[in-house]
């Protein structure tokens, strides 16, 4: 019977063709539009998540607290300094390196290029922890920074706006009016969201401190663990060592904080999981408006074949059969218009990945949530249509012009 039902629907909505494809539209661009949206949601997640873990893994990123005054938070305070990286480097186990590090924007100078670029002041772990590594030249060494050299290494983008195609290895840059000796171009690192990685030059801390900026503390030391299972312990042990060098007592408020890559990384996903249901949700408007005009079309269809619902009850057709003819040809309706939708979804997120910046992720269950979604929308509002259908009085049928 089922089988018999679903070859009618088939052959009441070829006969009526255009009406059926117009009536699928509004179902193909929605499931597009949501497949489309979500897939560029799903990159953006990719895109951060891949960046966070391209500049350190296992990472734990030591900051200075905030100031208080009058019991209101303000500017970020002076508390780390260089000797608590050397102290968690040499006396808590499974560090790999810790890096302090310092940064502030200057402009640079080389003849008549000048750029404003970030300056971080570092040393030679800064590599290690935030998996930097340089394509020219070689990084400055401890003894560099123990002895404050005027030295530095350019990020690519500062290479390539003060230099053009120029090497800058063993070349003389101005930063604030400082001469600085290149001695190595970083290798691309790309973009983090809002901040380029390339667009910086790293130069001893020391040098930061004592030939440009002054000062005595740094505002971050960036910790890489060994081992992403002995994060929480090196954590533990780092607050502890802290709050026992700059003499916090116990029940007071820590005059820094320590965050792990994973805890940011977890933050983004988050911005970026509501981000992509936003736009899921925008993309699903549509998909109802494609719902919408499912039922305006089988209700048409229902007055028109009023006629023929009145003779199949005349000829023993029982109220569910004609339920289940016109919510099969719904449904048909909608599960045609879905599967054709996650085809052209597919596409366009291919083609916003190609000709965009906008990283894009088509994953099997956006594709099975939309085509699900459009199976109920033509269930939902086929339901209407096909209930009238249903309770229409064989008599009244049969005598409606």
């Amino acid at each position: 019977m089922f089988r018999i039902i679903v070859q009618v629907a088939f052959r009441e909505l070829r006969g009526s063709l255009s009406r059926s494809l117009l009536t699928m539209l509004g179902v193909i661009i929605g499931v597009a539009a949501v497949v489309a949206m979500v897939a560029l949601g799903e990159g953006a997640k990719y895109d951060v998540a891949r960046n966070i873990q391209n500049l350190g893994s296992n990472l734990l990123i030591i900051r200075p607290g905030l100031l208080q005054k009058h019991h209101v938070r303000s500017a970020p305070a002076q508390t780390l300094t260089m000797d608590d990286a050397r102290r968690i480097r040499k006396t808590i186990p499974h560090v790999v390196s810790a890096a302090p590090s310092i940064a502030q924007t200057a402009q640079v100078k080389y003849m008549s290029e000048n750029v404003m670029t970030n300056i971080i002041g570092a040393t030679p772990d800064y590599l290690s922890a935030r998996k930097f590594s340089t394509r020219k030249g070689k990084f400055f060494t401890l003894h560099d920074v123990a002895s404050a050299r005027r030295v530095a290494a350019l990020g690519k983008t500062v290479a390539k706006t003060l230099f053009r195609s120029t090497s800058p290895v063993g070349k003389y840059i101005k930063i604030n009016g400082v001469n600085f000796l290149v001695v190595a171009v970083m290798a691309e690192k790309g973009q983090a969201g809002w901040w380029d990685a390339d667009d910086q030059i790293l130069i001893p801390v020391t040098a930061y401190q004592k030939r440009i900026f002054g000062g005595s503390h740094v505002s971050n030391i960036f910790v890489e663990v060994d081992s992403r299972g002995f994060m929480a312990q090196v954590k533990a042990r780092i607050e502890t060592l802290l709050r026992r060098t700059h003499r916090i007592r116990k029940e007071a408020e820590a005059d820094f904080h320590i965050r792990s890559q994973v805890d940011i990384l977890k933050s983004m996903e988050s911005m970026t999981r509501t981000f992509t249901y936003l736009l899921g949700g925008i993309a699903a408007i549509s998909l109802v408006v494609g719902g919408i005009g499912i039922m305006n079309i089988m209700l048409v269809t229902v007055t028109e074949r009023t006629r023929e619902v009145g003779l199949r009850k005349a000829l023993g057709a029982k109220r569910r059969d004609i339920l289940k003819q016109f919510l099969v040809e719904s449904t048909i309706l909608s599960g045609i218009g879905g599967i054709v939708g996650v085809g052209l979804g597919v596409v366009v997120a291919h083609v916003i990945g190609q000709f965009s910046k906008w990283g894009t992720h088509v994953s099997t269950n956006s594709i099975m949530v939309a085509y699900i979604t459009a199976l109920v929308v033509g269930v939902f509002f086929g339901w209407y249509p096909a209930y009238k259908a249903a309770q229409l009085n064989p008599v009244d049928a049969l005598r409606h012009e």
